[in-house]
Protein backbone atom coordinates (compact mmCIF):
# COMPACT_ATOMS: atom_id res chain seq x y z
CA UNK A 1 0.00 0.00 0.00
CA UNK A 2 1.06 3.85 -0.79
CA UNK A 3 1.05 5.68 2.29
CA UNK A 4 0.37 9.66 1.58
CA UNK A 5 2.12 10.78 4.93
CA UNK A 6 4.52 8.42 6.45
CA UNK A 7 7.56 5.96 5.18
CA UNK A 8 6.70 2.19 5.80
CA UNK A 9 10.38 0.18 5.44
CA UNK A 10 11.07 -3.32 6.93
CA UNK A 11 14.48 -4.56 7.66
CA UNK A 12 15.75 -7.52 9.19
CA UNK A 13 12.42 -7.93 10.75
CA UNK A 14 12.19 -4.33 12.04
CA UNK A 15 9.69 -2.09 10.38
CA UNK A 16 10.53 1.25 10.61
CA UNK A 17 7.64 4.18 10.67
CA UNK A 18 8.42 7.49 10.07
CA UNK A 19 6.12 10.92 9.97
CA UNK A 20 6.91 12.40 6.51
CA UNK A 21 5.37 16.15 6.55
CA UNK A 22 8.80 17.15 7.24
CA UNK A 23 8.14 20.93 5.85
CA UNK A 24 6.10 21.10 8.32
CA UNK A 25 7.34 19.31 11.58
CA UNK A 26 5.30 16.32 10.72
CA UNK A 27 1.82 17.75 11.88
CA UNK A 28 -0.37 15.58 12.55
CA UNK A 29 -3.34 15.18 9.70
CA UNK A 30 -5.71 12.97 9.08
CA UNK A 31 -4.13 11.18 5.94
CA UNK A 32 -1.12 10.58 8.82
CA UNK A 33 -4.25 9.40 10.82
CA UNK A 34 -5.32 7.08 8.31
CA UNK A 35 -1.68 5.99 7.51
CA UNK A 36 -0.72 4.84 10.58
CA UNK A 37 -3.89 2.77 11.67
CA UNK A 38 -3.41 0.92 8.32
CA UNK A 39 0.48 0.94 9.52
CA UNK A 40 -0.15 -1.11 12.63
CA UNK A 41 -3.18 -3.41 10.54
CA UNK A 42 -0.53 -4.11 8.35
CA UNK A 43 2.19 -5.00 10.71
CA UNK A 44 0.19 -7.09 12.99
CA UNK A 45 -0.57 -8.88 9.93
CA UNK A 46 2.92 -9.58 8.59
CA UNK A 47 4.82 -12.34 10.36
CA UNK A 48 8.63 -10.71 8.81
CA UNK A 49 7.57 -7.92 11.46
CA UNK A 50 9.01 -8.64 14.59
CA UNK A 51 9.31 -5.11 15.93
CA UNK A 52 8.29 -1.68 15.01
CA UNK A 53 10.21 1.64 15.86
CA UNK A 54 8.68 4.67 14.44
CA UNK A 55 10.23 8.20 14.24
CA UNK A 56 10.08 11.60 12.13
CA UNK A 57 11.57 12.64 9.52
CA UNK A 58 13.72 15.63 9.21
CA UNK A 59 13.97 17.60 12.30
CA UNK A 60 11.25 17.12 14.06
CA UNK A 61 9.08 14.01 15.48
CA UNK A 62 5.60 15.39 15.45
CA UNK A 63 4.41 19.30 16.45
CA UNK A 64 1.16 18.13 16.82
CA UNK A 65 -2.01 18.82 15.35
CA UNK A 66 -2.24 20.45 12.32
CA UNK A 67 -3.55 23.77 12.72
CA UNK A 68 -2.73 25.59 9.10
CA UNK A 69 -6.71 26.27 9.60
CA UNK A 70 -6.50 28.51 12.45
CA UNK A 71 -9.40 28.94 14.76
CA UNK A 72 -11.43 27.04 12.67
CA UNK A 73 -9.37 23.99 13.17
CA UNK A 74 -11.76 22.04 15.22
CA UNK A 75 -15.07 23.49 13.68
CA UNK A 76 -17.44 20.58 12.90
CA UNK A 77 -15.27 18.29 15.21
CA UNK A 78 -18.19 16.56 17.23
CA UNK A 79 -20.28 16.38 14.14
CA UNK A 80 -17.61 14.58 12.61
CA UNK A 81 -17.24 12.05 15.28
CA UNK A 82 -21.16 11.67 15.76
CA UNK A 83 -20.93 10.81 12.10
CA UNK A 84 -17.80 8.07 12.10
CA UNK A 85 -19.05 6.87 15.47
CA UNK A 86 -15.12 7.13 16.36
CA UNK A 87 -13.74 9.08 19.28
CA UNK A 88 -10.54 11.77 19.12
CA UNK A 89 -8.27 10.41 16.70
CA UNK A 90 -5.22 10.71 18.88
CA UNK A 91 -7.01 8.42 21.08
CA UNK A 92 -7.87 5.98 18.44
CA UNK A 93 -4.71 6.18 17.69
CA UNK A 94 -3.40 5.67 21.50
CA UNK A 95 -5.54 2.61 21.21
CA UNK A 96 -4.35 0.94 18.27
CA UNK A 97 -0.61 1.00 19.37
CA UNK A 98 -2.16 -0.43 22.83
CA UNK A 99 -3.35 -3.33 20.94
CA UNK A 100 -0.64 -3.71 19.00
CA UNK A 101 1.10 -7.23 18.75
CA UNK A 102 4.14 -6.24 18.00
CA UNK A 103 6.71 -4.53 20.36
CA UNK A 104 6.82 -0.58 19.57
CA UNK A 105 10.07 1.73 20.11
CA UNK A 106 9.34 5.36 19.32
CA UNK A 107 12.65 7.41 18.68
CA UNK A 108 11.89 11.05 19.35
CA UNK A 109 14.25 12.42 16.65
CA UNK A 110 13.42 16.09 17.88
CA UNK A 111 10.05 18.27 19.04
CA UNK A 112 7.06 16.38 20.04
CA UNK A 113 3.92 17.85 21.51
CA UNK A 114 0.20 17.22 21.68
CA UNK A 115 -0.71 14.37 19.88
CA UNK A 116 2.93 13.99 18.77
CA UNK A 117 3.73 12.83 22.04
CA UNK A 118 0.29 11.42 23.77
CA UNK A 119 -0.14 9.02 21.12
CA UNK A 120 3.61 7.86 21.78
CA UNK A 121 2.48 6.83 25.41
CA UNK A 122 1.00 3.34 24.34
CA UNK A 123 4.47 1.89 23.22
CA UNK A 124 6.61 -0.27 25.02
CA UNK A 125 9.93 2.24 25.08
CA UNK A 126 10.67 5.56 24.40
CA UNK A 127 14.03 6.70 23.16
CA UNK A 128 15.05 10.60 22.76
CA UNK A 129 17.69 12.80 20.67
CA UNK A 130 19.19 15.23 23.03
CA UNK A 131 17.43 18.45 23.02
CA UNK A 132 14.25 17.05 22.04
CA UNK A 133 11.76 19.26 23.09
CA UNK A 134 8.16 18.18 24.28
CA UNK A 135 5.39 19.30 25.90
CA UNK A 136 1.68 18.28 26.71
CA UNK A 137 0.59 21.57 25.25
CA UNK A 138 -3.32 21.12 25.29
CA UNK A 139 -3.99 23.57 28.10
CA UNK A 140 -2.36 26.77 26.38
CA UNK A 141 -4.74 25.90 23.90
CA UNK A 142 -7.80 25.85 25.62
CA UNK A 143 -8.19 22.09 25.40
CA UNK A 144 -7.44 19.23 27.90
CA UNK A 145 -5.45 16.35 26.58
CA UNK A 146 -6.67 13.34 24.51
CA UNK A 147 -4.75 10.52 23.36
CA UNK A 148 -6.16 8.64 25.61
CA UNK A 149 -3.42 10.49 27.89
CA UNK A 150 -5.18 10.72 31.16
CA UNK A 151 -4.88 6.71 31.47
CA UNK A 152 -1.75 6.24 30.28
CA UNK A 153 0.03 9.58 31.40
CA UNK A 154 0.03 9.16 35.31
CA UNK A 155 1.09 5.30 34.39
CA UNK A 156 4.18 6.33 33.32
CA UNK A 157 5.55 9.23 35.60
CA UNK A 158 3.05 9.48 38.43
CA UNK A 159 -0.54 11.46 39.21
CA UNK A 160 1.77 14.42 40.32
CA UNK A 161 4.32 14.80 37.15
CA UNK A 162 1.54 14.15 34.59
CA UNK A 163 -0.33 17.01 36.19
CA UNK A 164 2.47 19.05 36.73
CA UNK A 165 3.29 18.98 32.94
CA UNK A 166 -0.20 19.43 31.72
CA UNK A 167 -1.24 22.31 34.12
CA UNK A 168 1.31 24.13 32.91
CA UNK A 169 1.73 23.24 29.20
CA UNK A 170 5.24 24.36 29.19
CA UNK A 171 7.34 22.58 26.90
CA UNK A 172 10.55 20.56 28.53
CA UNK A 173 13.52 18.63 27.32
CA UNK A 174 14.17 15.02 26.86
CA UNK A 175 16.49 15.31 29.72
CA UNK A 176 13.63 16.21 32.08
CA UNK A 177 11.51 13.30 30.10
CA UNK A 178 14.29 10.98 31.15
CA UNK A 179 14.63 11.89 34.75
CA UNK A 180 11.08 11.48 34.94
CA UNK A 181 10.52 7.83 33.25
CA UNK A 182 8.97 8.94 30.15
CA UNK A 183 11.71 8.16 27.75
CA UNK A 184 14.47 5.27 28.67
CA UNK A 185 17.30 7.27 27.12
CA UNK A 186 18.39 9.98 25.67
CA UNK A 187 21.53 9.30 22.25
CA UNK A 188 22.85 12.16 20.09
CA UNK A 189 21.23 13.03 17.41
CA UNK A 190 23.05 10.81 15.03
CA UNK A 191 22.77 7.62 17.02
CA UNK A 192 19.23 7.83 17.87
CA UNK A 193 18.32 5.30 15.24
CA UNK A 194 21.10 2.69 15.36
CA UNK A 195 20.53 2.73 19.34
CA UNK A 196 16.97 2.07 18.72
CA UNK A 197 17.76 -0.64 15.74
CA UNK A 198 20.38 -2.60 18.11
CA UNK A 199 16.99 -2.27 20.82
CA UNK A 200 14.80 -4.07 18.26
CA UNK A 201 17.45 -6.10 17.56
CA UNK A 202 17.26 -7.95 21.21
CA UNK A 203 13.38 -7.62 21.01
CA UNK A 204 13.95 -9.97 17.72
CA UNK A 205 17.33 -11.90 18.52
CA UNK A 206 16.81 -14.64 20.92
CA UNK A 207 13.04 -14.24 22.02
CA UNK A 208 9.67 -15.63 20.79
CA UNK A 209 7.89 -13.41 19.12
CA UNK A 210 4.39 -15.61 20.45
CA UNK A 211 6.09 -14.97 23.97
CA UNK A 212 6.38 -11.21 22.74
CA UNK A 213 2.94 -11.00 22.01
CA UNK A 214 1.22 -12.33 24.66
CA UNK A 215 3.34 -10.81 27.87
CA UNK A 216 3.10 -7.61 26.43
CA UNK A 217 -0.21 -7.56 26.61
CA UNK A 218 -0.57 -9.25 29.93
CA UNK A 219 1.80 -6.23 31.23
CA UNK A 220 -0.46 -3.71 30.28
CA UNK A 221 -4.07 -5.14 30.91
CA UNK A 222 -2.62 -6.11 34.59
CA UNK A 223 -1.70 -2.46 34.92
CA UNK A 224 -5.57 -2.00 35.90
CA UNK A 225 -6.60 -5.19 37.73
CA UNK A 226 -7.81 -4.79 41.12
CA UNK A 227 -5.67 -7.62 42.70
CA UNK A 228 -2.45 -9.82 42.15
CA UNK A 229 -4.86 -12.98 41.40
CA UNK A 230 -5.66 -11.39 38.12
CA UNK A 231 -2.06 -11.55 37.09
CA UNK A 232 -1.67 -15.20 38.79
CA UNK A 233 -4.92 -16.88 36.57
CA UNK A 234 -3.37 -15.04 33.10
CA UNK A 235 0.15 -16.55 34.23
CA UNK A 236 -1.35 -19.60 34.53
CA UNK A 237 -3.22 -19.85 31.93
CA UNK A 238 -0.05 -18.59 29.53
CA UNK A 239 2.05 -21.33 31.03
CA UNK A 240 -0.02 -24.17 30.44
CA UNK A 241 -1.01 -23.00 26.61
CA UNK A 242 2.72 -22.02 25.65
CA UNK A 243 4.76 -24.43 27.80
CA UNK A 244 4.72 -27.34 25.38
CA UNK A 245 4.99 -25.47 22.54
CA UNK A 246 7.27 -25.57 19.90
CA UNK A 247 8.17 -22.37 20.93
CA UNK A 248 8.86 -23.63 24.29
CA UNK A 249 10.35 -26.87 23.06
CA UNK A 250 13.01 -24.90 20.89
CA UNK A 251 13.62 -22.65 23.73
CA UNK A 252 14.94 -25.36 26.11
CA UNK A 253 16.61 -27.48 22.85
CA UNK A 254 18.38 -24.04 22.87
CA UNK A 255 19.61 -23.78 25.86
CA UNK A 256 20.84 -26.89 26.73
CA UNK A 257 22.74 -27.29 23.22
CA UNK A 258 23.95 -23.60 24.23
CA UNK A 259 23.40 -22.15 20.78
CA UNK A 260 21.08 -19.49 19.64
CA UNK A 261 16.95 -20.31 19.33
CA UNK A 262 15.04 -20.30 16.06
CA UNK A 263 11.98 -19.69 17.36
CA UNK A 264 9.40 -21.76 14.63
CA UNK A 265 5.78 -19.57 16.16
CA UNK A 266 4.20 -17.31 14.32
CA UNK A 267 1.87 -13.84 15.55
CA UNK A 268 -0.70 -14.87 13.11
CA UNK A 269 -1.50 -18.62 13.47
CA UNK A 270 0.52 -19.78 17.10
CA UNK A 271 -1.35 -17.48 19.23
CA UNK A 272 -2.60 -19.82 22.50
CA UNK A 273 -6.35 -20.08 22.24
CA UNK A 274 -7.18 -17.96 25.45
CA UNK A 275 -5.55 -14.81 24.16
CA UNK A 276 -7.14 -12.11 23.63
CA UNK A 277 -8.74 -13.32 27.09
CA UNK A 278 -9.71 -9.32 28.04
CA UNK A 279 -12.79 -10.16 24.90
CA UNK A 280 -14.02 -13.65 26.03
CA UNK A 281 -17.52 -13.64 27.52
CA UNK A 282 -16.28 -16.53 29.26
CA UNK A 283 -13.89 -15.39 31.34
CA UNK A 284 -15.94 -12.61 32.99
CA UNK A 285 -16.58 -14.41 35.94
CA UNK A 286 -13.28 -13.19 37.21
CA UNK A 287 -11.80 -16.91 36.04
CA UNK A 288 -8.83 -14.83 33.90
CA UNK A 289 -8.57 -11.13 34.83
Amino acid sequence: MKFESILYEVEDSILTITLNRPEILNAFSGSMFNDLMQAFDDADADDDVHAIIVTGAGRGFCAGQDLSAGEKTWEGHEEKLEETEMGDGGGELSRRLYRSLKPIIVAFNGPAVGVGLTFTLAAGVRIAAEGAKMGFVFAARGIVPEGCSSWFLPRLVGISKALEWCYSARVFMAEEALAAGLIRSVHPKDELLPAARALANEFVQGSSKVSNTVLRHMMWRMLGAPDPINAHWVDTAGINALATSPDAKEGINAFLEKRDANFPGKVSTDLPEFFPWWEEPKFSDGKIG
